[in-house]
C-alpha cells in the first residue's frame, strides 16, 4: 500500500510471506563463494612479493662489470620478476600442502612485509653505491656515480617487473581460457596440460618465428648495410702484398667493412723501420670477404691463391686468424708480429658472416667450420713445401675467433701442437671445447681464472705480462700455446650453468679484477653476467673483454723472435698503445662530426 508521502509500507501477503520464509533445506546449502578477480588483475601474492624483494636485493650485489643506472634498472626489474615467479610457485605448493594461514595472519604478514620490504629496497639502493664503487675500482675505474640517477632505479625496476608479471599473468589467463572447453572432454589435469603445451608452442613460435626472426632480420639488414661501408681513413691499398689492391685476386668491394679495415691498417715498411731502426719489408695481409664465393671452400681456396700470389709462404711467419661473426680481426693481435719480424710476416683471414658476434653465437654454428676450412686449405699447401722453406705456421683468434681457431683442430690440443707452430687465443667463450677441457684438467690448487695446466709445459694462461713465467722455473716446450683471459670478462665466464650451480671461478680466491663482494646466487648471477655482456668493452684495457697491448708480450713468448728483448716488448707496447689512443680519439671525433652533421 502506498501512503500520501509516496513511500511503500510493508503489507502481509502470500507472495511477501513466501519471499521472506526460508525454503526447506536452505540452511544446509553452502554460501555462494565470492567472485574471484581475473588472474591479470589479482593482487600480488605475499610469497611472490617476498621472494621478488629478495631477488631484487640480490641483483644489486657486485657483478663482473660496473653498471650504469639504466642497466641496473633492467637487471633489477627482470630479476625481481623472476623472483616473483619463484615465490608464486612456492606459495602455491604450500597451499596444496595445506598451509593456509587465516585472514588475520595474512594481514599481519602484509603489515610486516611492507615496511621491511621498503626498507630493504632503500637500504640496498644506498648500499649499491658502495658496491658499484668497489666494482669500478676492481677494473681500474674511478668510483664516482651520479646519485640522483641511482635513485631512479627502484621506480624503473618496479615498472619493468610489473610489466613482466602482467605478461606472465596474461599468458596464464590464456592457458586457463583454452583449458575450459577441454574440461568437458577430458579430466581437468589433462585439459590444463594440453592447454599449457599449446601455450608453450604458441609462445615459442611467436618468439622464434616472429620476435627473434624479426630481430635477426633487422640486425642482418643493418649488418649487411654496414658491411658495405668503409671506415674513415681507410683507402684502397696499392701495395701488391695486400688483398684488395690492383694486383689482388680479391676486389676491394668484396672485402666487406672489416676486411677493408684489416688490410687498410697493415703496417708499412716505413713504420716498422722507424721502430726497429733497420730495413723492413711490407707485411702481407690476405683477406677474403663473404661475397667472394658462395661457399666456405671456395673462399678458403681463394685465400690460398692470394697467399701464393703475395709470396706469403716465403715469409718467416704466417698467421691464420679466426675471425668473429662479422669478420673482425683485432689489430692488437695482427700488428705485433709485423714489427717483431721486420715486416717479414703474413696474415690471412676470411669472413663467414656479417652478423655481430653475439648474434652469430646464438643463431649460427659456422665459426668452427669456417676456421677448419681456412686452416685446412692453408695447411695442405704449407705442408707440401720443403721443411726448410716453410714459414712458422701460427694460429690466433679473439672471442668467437678463438672458438673458430679451436674448431680447426677439432678442439684437440694434441692436434693443434702437431699441425701448428704456436697459438695465441684471446678471450675464449663457453663454446671453446679445448679451453673448457684444459680448465677442467688444470693442476690441483690453481684457480680457473688463471690455471696451470701440466706445469705449463705446453699451455700457459695470462692476464698480465708477468704471468707467462708461471709456474716459475718450469720448462715451456715448443710449440707454445697461450690463452689470454681476464677474471672480469663476462664473455669468457657466461654460461647457462650459472642458473643453478656455483661457477669454479667464484670458488676460492677471486681474480684481482673481480669485486671482492661478488657472490653467486641461483638465477640472479646468471642474469647479472648476462647484463655484463653488454658492457664487456666499456672498461679500461686489461679488464673485461679488453686486453690492450698484452698480445705483444704473448706473441713474444710464443714465437721468441731472434734478437727480440724485453725492452723491445715494452717499447712496442707503448708505441701501439699510443697509436690506439690516437685512433680512439679520431673515432670519437668522427662520431661527433657525424652527430653534428645530423643536427644540421
Amino acid at each position: 500500500m502506498t501512503g500520501s508521502g509516496g513511500s511503500t509500507r510493508w503489507q502481509p501477503g502470500p507472495d511477501r510471506d513466501r519471499a521472506e520464509r526460508p525454503t526447506a533445506g536452505a540452511e544446509a546449502r553452502p554460501a555462494a563463494r565470492p567472485a574471484r578477480r581475473p588472474v591479470v588483475r589479482r593482487r600480488p601474492g605475499w610469497a611472490g612479493v617476498v621472494v621478488a624483494v629478495l631477488f631484487y636485493v640480490a641483483s644489486f650485489t657486485p657483478s663482473l662489470i660496473p653498471r650504469s643506472w639504466l642497466v641496473q634498472s633492467l637487471a633489477a626489474g627482470v630479476t625481481a620478476a623472476a623472483g616473483y615467479g619463484v615465490g608464486a610457485i612456492l606459495g602455491r605448493v604450500a597451499r596444496r600442502c595445506g598451509l593456509r594461514p587465516g585472514p588475520a595472519a595474512v594481514r599481519r604478514a602484509w603489515l610486516l612485509l611492507v615496511p621491511l620490504g621498503v626498507a630493504a629496497v632503500v637500504a640496498v639502493t644506498v648500499r649499491s653505491v658502495h658496491w658499484q664503487g668497489d666494482a669500478r675500482r676492481s677494473v681500474g675505474m674511478a668510483p664516482g656515480l651520479v646519485w640522483w640517477q641511482w635513485l631512479l632505479v627502484p621506480f624503473a625496476a618496479l615498472l619493468i617487473c610489473a610489466l613482466l608479471v602482467a605478461s606472465a599473468r596474461s599468458l596464464r589467463l590464456g592457458t586457463r581460457t583454452l583449458a575450459r572447453p577441454l574440461e568437458r572432454l577430458v579430466p581437468r589435469p589433462w585439459a590444463l596440460t594440453v592447454a599449457a603445451a599449446v601455450a608453450v608452442v604458441v609462445v615459442v613460435g611467436v618468439v622464434q618465428g616472429f620476435l627473434l626472426r624479426g630481430l635477426v632480420n633487422l640486425v642482418e639488414s643493418s649488418a649487411s648495410l654496414t658491411n658495405g661501408t668503409t671506415s674513415k681513413g681507410i683507402a684502397r691499398p696499392l701495395l701488391p702484398t695486400l688483398s684488395g689492391s690492383p694486383s689482388s685476386l680479391e676486389s676491394w668491394s668484396s672485402l666487406g667493412k672489416n676486411g677493408r679495415d684489416f688490410v687498410g691498417h697493415a703496417s708499412t715498411r716505413a713504420q716498422i723501420s722507424a721502430f726497429t731502426g733497420a730495413p723492413a719489408q711490407d707485411p702481407v695481409r690476405v683477406y677474403v670477404g663473404l661475397e667472394s664465393s658462395a661457399t666456405l671452400r671456395g673462399r678458403a681456396d681463394l685465400a690460398v691463391r692470394e697467399l701464393e700470389r703475395t709470396g706469403a709462404f716465403r715469409r718467416k711467419v704466417l698467421v691464420v686468424f679466426g675471425s668473429t661473426g662479422s669478420g673482425w680481426v683485432n689489430e692488437s693481435l695482427a700488428k705485433p708480429l709485423e714489427y717483431m719480424y721486420g715486416g717479414d710476416s703474413a696474415a690471412v683471414a676470411l669472413q663467414y658472416s656479417f652478423l655481430p658476434s653475439w648474434l652469430s653465437f646464438l643463431t649460427e654454428s659456422e665459426a668452427a667450420v669456417a676456421g677448419s676450412a681456412l686452416f685446412d686449405a692453408v695447411y695442405a699447401h704449407w705442408s707440401a713445401l720443403p721443411a726448410g722453406e716453410r714459414p712458422q705456421l701460427l694460429v690466433s683468434g679473439e672471442s668467437l675467433g678463438s672458438y673458430a681457431t679451436e674448431g680447426a683442430f677439432d678442439g684437440e690440443l694434441a692436434r693443434m701442437t702437431a699441425r701448428s707452430d704456436g697459438a695465441l687465443l684471446v678471450g675464449p667463450t663457453l663454446r671453446n671445447p679445448m679451453w673448457e677441457r684444459l680448465g677442467k684438467d688444470r693442476d690441483p690448487g690453481t684457480p680457473l681464472w688463471l690455471p696451470v695446466y701440466r706445469d705449463g709445459r705446453t699451455v700457459r694462461y695470462a692476464r698480465r705480462g708477468g704471468d707467462f713465467g708461471r709456474p716459475a722455473g718450469a720448462v715451456w716446450d715448443a710449440p707454445r700455446i697461450v690463452y689470454l683471459q681476464n677474471g672480469s670478462d663476462p664473455v669468457t665466464w657466461w654460461s647457462p650453468d650459472l642458473l643453478t650451480s656455483r661457477p669454479q671461478w667464484l670458488v676460492g680466491p677471486k681474480a684481482p679484477d673481480v669485486s671482492p663482494g661478488m657472490r653467486w646466487y641461483p638465477i640472479v648471477t646468471f642474469w647479472q653476467v648476462t647484463c655484463d655482456l653488454a658492457a664487456a668493452d666499456s672498461v679500461p684495457a686489461g679488464y673485461g673483454h679488453r686486453f690492450g697491448s698484452l698480445p705483444v708480450a704473448a706473441w713474444a713468448a710464443v714465437t721468441r723472435p731472434p734478437g727480440w728483448t724485453g725492452e723491445d716488448t715494452a717499447r712496442l707496447e707503448e708505441a701501439l698503445e699510443r697509436k690506439q689512443d690516437e685512433q680512439d680519439e679520431q673515432d670519437e671525433q668522427d662520431e661527433q662530426d657525424e652527430q653534428d652533421e645530423r643536427k644540421e
